[in-house]
């Protein structure tokens, strides 16, 4: 079972384009009806935002949209707190209000993040960065979250399913 972010959908959108993977599309699909891939209903106002066609095919085909209640909120506060995210004060590079839903989404409900928002390389002898700067993959993978998390083109590798 997997959450789908806003970066993993867009990115889909864009990279393979429905008219020319239209098997790719019919598994998402199903997957999507089957609530085997849910976003959040945060996701989908992004996703319009951002790419109306893509909002209006996930209308279409009547994707499971979880809408956001006390104990993703309050998870997200959780990882907000691990993270030394004051208010409103998000960091431009790292996490947005959004992503912690996604996150604490997943967390929730035991499924995986879709996210492909970069993931974030140190060297070991470099000091870590502020915990706000993470993105997706990096908090997710905080022992606080312990979210697996993946990016689109790992999810279809992982599937097994075979696009004809």
């Amino acid at each position: 079972m997997r959450v789908f972010d806003a970066s993993s959908a867009i990115y889909a959108w864009d990279n393979y384009p429905l008219f020319q993977f239209p098997g790719l599309w019919t598994w998402i699909a199903y997957e999507m009806s089957s609530r085997h891939m849910v976003i959040p209903e945060t996701v989908v106002e992004e996703v319009k935002h951002k790419t109306p066609e893509c909002a209006q095919w996930m209308s279409d085909i009547g994707i499971s949209v979880i809408p956001v209640d006390s104990r993703i909120l309050r998870v997200a506060l959780q990882i907000k707190g691990v993270l030394g995210i004051v208010g409103d004060q998000y960091h431009p590079k790292g996490v947005d209000e959004n992503d912690l839903l996604v996150i604490s989404t997943a967390k929730v409900l035991g499924y995986c993040v879709i996210s492909d928002e970069s993931k974030q390389h140190w060297k070991k002898e470099e000091r870590l960065p502020l915990r706000a700067k993470f993105k997706i993959p990096a908090v997710c993978s905080l022992p606080e979250c312990n979210v697996v998390c993946m990016s689109f083109v790992e999810l279809i590798k992982q599937s097994g399913v075979v696009f004809g």
